[in-house]
């Protein structure tokens, strides 16, 4: 081989090596761990907690003046609903006392009524206008009453009821059970629901039993003698 041939072959052989084309895949670079997440400061804690203990605290507080609050509504609804049911009290039986003094009124005009027989009042034409006079009177003055809210109580033939009647006398009878009221002598009154007077009433007993001869025993009648 000649030098000139060595002379073009010599410049190949010290060109670097070619550099890598675009479609090579570049090397995988490791990247460092992300840090871990730093633990929250001990001071930073305990204001935490505080905070918390405060926030219970005071829903602890709003609950206890939510109950003061309703508990004082529900006694402040009470106590006007008793004002209210006392004034009405008030207002419905204010005349009672007032009331059971004016009762004479009504028993005396019908005992005078009663001692009027029916006989006298056809035979004598002014009798009968001045028993006319006193009905009237006796029916006004029960529809006062009634407009006042008082009622009257005649129980003739009714069960004895010991709110309303008072037993004066019994009355041995058969003819009707025991304890019914057989005879008034006096009405009884009530205003609203309120007793004003009891009616004076005679009330029917079973009659008593006597024995006789063969040992049966038989209802002695009112009024036998033995």
């Amino acid at each position: 081989m000649n030098d000139k041939t060595h002379e073009r072959i010599e410049p190949y052989l010290d060109d670097p090596a070619p550099a890598p084309t675009s479609d090579a895949t570049p090397a995988t670079v490791d990247e460092p761990d992300a840090p871990a997440q730093a633990e929250t400061p001990a001071p930073a804690k305990d204001a935490l907690a505080e905070a918390q203990a405060r926030i219970a605290a005071l829903e602890a507080e709003i609950a206890q003046l939510k109950d003061q609050t309703l508990r004082t509504l529900a006694e402040a609804e009470n106590a006007r609903r008793r004002l209210r049911k006392d004034a009405d009290e008030t207002a419905k039986y204010a005349i009672a006392n007032f009331a059971r003094e004016l009762l004479a009124a009504p028993d005396n005009l019908r005992r005078a009524l009663d001692a009027i027989p029916p006989e006298g009042r056809k035979a004598d034409e002014l009798l009968d206008r001045l028993a006319s006079g006193v009905e009237l009177v006796e029916r006004d003055l029960a529809a006062t009453f009634e407009r006042a809210g008082i009622r009257r109580v005649d129980p003739l033939g009714q069960p004895f009821d010991h709110n309303l009647h008072q037993a004066i006398f019994e009355v041995p009878t058969a003819e009707k059970p025991p304890g019914t009221v057989m005879q008034v002598v006096a009405p009884g009154y009530v205003i609203h629901e309120r007793l004003l007077r009891p009616a004076m009433v005679g009330v029917a007993k079973a009659p008593a039993a006597e024995k006789v001869e063969g040992g049966e025993a038989t209802m002695k009648p009112a009024g036998s003698q033995h």
